[in-house]
């Protein structure tokens, strides 16, 4: 009867140790995915930068060579990428969270497990 009762403790012992192999192998396997898919938005938006200044420079390869002051022509750029890039930004976070990633200040860049989140809907509907 002791031989059972050592072997039943070893064994749930055993069982123990399996289960906490699982939940580390469990953690990394999300810390993996989430990598995988903040990898993934980054090269699509790396190609899309890559695709715009290729059609940029092929549409019009004199631009390089103007006459026109520098300061004008970075001051006209910034001014326009300064006009665009609110709505751009709010773009990319409206994203980002439907393709399933926290943007909001408490878990920003994790992905969600458990439907919508209340902070970053609530930072979705700010004007």
């Amino acid at each position: 009867m002791k031989d059972i009762y050592l072997g039943v403790d070893e064994l749930e012992a055993k069982l123990g140790g399996l289960h906490t192999e699982f939940g580390s192998l469990k953690l990394k396997i999300k810390e993996l995915l989430e990598e995988n898919q903040r990898l993934r938005i980054e090269n699509q938006q790396l190609r899309k930068i890559f695709k715009r200044e290729t059609i940029e420079l092929t549409a019009d390869p004199a631009t390089e060579l103007s006459e026109e002051p520098a300061d004008a022509g970075h001051q006209e750029h910034a001014e326009a990428a300064a006009g665009t890039s609110l709505g751009e930004g709010y773009d990319n976070l409206a994203r980002l969270y439907h393709e399933g990633f926290h943007i909001c200040n408490v878990y920003y860049g994790h992905l969600r497990m458990e439907g919508d989140c209340l902070f970053c809907l609530s930072f979705l509907s700010k004007p």
